[in-house]
């Protein structure tokens, strides 16, 4: 028998059973309560403290580690909201942020495959619609091959091609992942991509043929090809005359520019482009001897090329890349049309209409699809650090050796300068450059982010390594003289040699200097640990 503190009243004796059975109903009492308790303890109990923390879920924002903050500031500067340094997003402003409402929680030190969300207006643009397309497809097909006599007896050879072309590019359209870019669809961009498989799938196969058969094949596309031309020479009348220079000014010229202009628009950096310029004019200087086109008289290389034809294109891009990054647009795609009141259109623009007014808008909306969405710019820093320095190097490589390829490619197929397949290989190489470079950008600036590099960067470096493998293969016999002139030899060994020598001091030493330090730090801490212990 047990005396009762509170009351005083006798307690009967209680079995061990008993006692083991109340102490589990408390406890899952206690689980109860804090599983119910929400916010606000109570009335009827004491307020508990809670054990499980509660985290606040958000669209925009997500929780990352300290660590991982610590590791994205010190990844690189342009998430900085330093004045003096402006971040300038990408084109699509889906990295990994926490500041990035289209980021869907995955961690900093992954990059997962491009996505994207679109403005409710224009959602069934992007919706996939896989099987509408194959039927579509599948009956555009069935309807040509089955009236396919009305078509000339010539063309109906180049059906079947343009047919597996065809079906492959829709695959890549429906199948591949999204790109970098958005705008003027990401559907367009998978094309581009396929687009860039198919020319790389064409040189692996070209690779294992001979120039003479290569010859023969694209006589296929045009019968007029497969005729030595003659090579024309630009180094004659060389007198620094106004005559001379007139005459020298032809629409290669304004392909200069053009070609300029685009490399301005693909690299966003002027004192790359500038590096690049003076580098292939000194590779034409180099390479005469095997390309009579590439000699050109001293006033052509530096005055027309350089400072005239590249410059002026060069310039204009950048000023294109400019107007991009501080234009007005919201770059949120397809908004819905707002049509204006009558107040509001008397007090905005009193000589137009309403209806003059919103087709205004719905123009002004709509050619918004073919903007860049955003718009980032390239700072390359390639004396920040070594991988930097390995990286713009090997940009400015393989630029060079894709403008070489598209001359010697030329020279060795017997392709005229304006022939379309010269054309439309220069303009490909432009749009599978933009994507390309973007990506090779974030793999090499974003080094604890992006792990792996994009599709475009890796098909586009390819395309360049492949190219050059056909010249290197099919220039045997091709050229008389391969010995490259003294003075040239002279400037390139002086050039690698510095290209070597400037990493070595800059990077090299100081490495070398601080694990020096550190070793002479960890052995006079074991010889005093030695000491201690003696």
């Amino acid at each position: 028998m047990t005396i009762d503190q509170s009351g005083g009243q006798p307690m009967k004796n209680r079995t061990k059973e008993e006692e083991t059975e109340e102490e589990e109903e408390g406890e899952e009492q206690e689980e109860q309560e804090e599983e119910s308790f929400v916010g606000e303890p109570s009335r009827n109990r004491k307020p508990r403290p809670v054990r499980r923390r509660r985290v606040s879920t958000n669209t925009t924002t997500n929780l990352i580690d300290q660590d991982q903050e610590q590791e994205q500031e010190q990844d690189d500067d342009l998430f900085s909201d330093d004045p003096a340094h402006p971040s300038h997003h990408d084109d699509i402003d889906d990295r990994p942020s926490r500041n990035n409402p289209f980021f869907f929680g995955q961690p900093d030190d992954k990059l997962e495959p491009y996505q994207m969300k679109h403005d409710d207006s224009v959602k069934w643009v992007y919706t996939p619609s896989t099987l509408t397309a194959a039927a579509i497809g599948t009956s555009v097909l069935a309807s040509l091959a089955y009236n396919s006599h009305i078509f000339p007896r010539s063309f109906r050879s180049h059906l079947g091609v343009i047919s597996g072309v065809t079906v492959f590019l829709v695959f890549c359209m429906l199948n591949f992942r999204d790109g970098p870019f958005r705008r003027p669809h990401p559907a367009f961009w998978r094309i581009v991509l396929g687009l860039n498989l198919l020319y790389v799938m064409l040189l692996s196969f070209l690779y294992w043929t001979d120039k003479s058969t290569a010859r023969e094949l694209i006589r296929y596309f045009d019968p007029s090809l497969g005729v030595p031309l003659p090579e024309k020479s630009y180094a004659e009348h060389c007198e620094f005359t106004p005559t001379n220079v007139w005459q020298g000014i032809d629409i290669f010229c304004l392909a200069h520019s053009l070609g300029w202009f685009a490399k301005a628009v693909v690299l966003r950096d002027h004192w790359f482009c500038w590096i690049l310029s003076v580098g292939f004019e000194v590779m034409e200087y180099s390479l005469q001897h095997h390309l009579p086109n590439f000699a050109e008289c001293w006033w052509d290389h530096w005055l027309l090329d350089v400072l005239i034809c590249n410059w002026g294109g060069l310039w204009l891009g950048m000023k294109t890349c400019e107007w991009l990054r501080v234009s007005p647009f919201s770059w949120r795609g397809l908004g819905p049309v707002v049509v204006l009141n009558n107040n509001q259109i008397n007090n905005n623009d009193n000589n137009l209409s309403s209806t003059a007014t919103t087709r205004r808008r719905a123009a002004k909306y709509a050619a918004r699809q073919f903007t860049p969405h955003d718009w980032t710019e390239f700072r390359w820093e390639g004396t920040k650090r070594f991988r930097n320095y390995i990286a713009t190097v090997a940009l400015l490589t393989v630029f060079l050796l894709s403008e070489l390829n598209v001359f010697y490619l030329k020279s060795l197929l017997w392709l005229a300068p304006e022939h379309p397949i010269v054309i439309l290989r220069l303009a490909a190489m432009f749009l599978w450059a933009l994507p390309a470079v973007r990506e090779y950008y974030d793999y090499a600036t974003y080094t604890k982010r992006v792990k792996r590099m994009g599709s475009h960067a890796w098909l586009s470096m390819a395309t360049v390594i492949l190219e050059l493998l056909i010249v290197i293969k099919w220039s045997k016999g091709e050229f008389e003289s391969s010995f490259m002139p003294v003075k040239a030899k002279i400037f390139w060994s002086i050039t690698l040699s510095l290209l070597i020598l400037y990493p070595a001091i800059k990077f090299g030493l100081p490495t070398l200097k601080s694990y020096n330090q550190s070793k002479l730090a960890s052995n006079s801490t074991s010889s005093a640990k030695y000491k201690i212990k003696i």
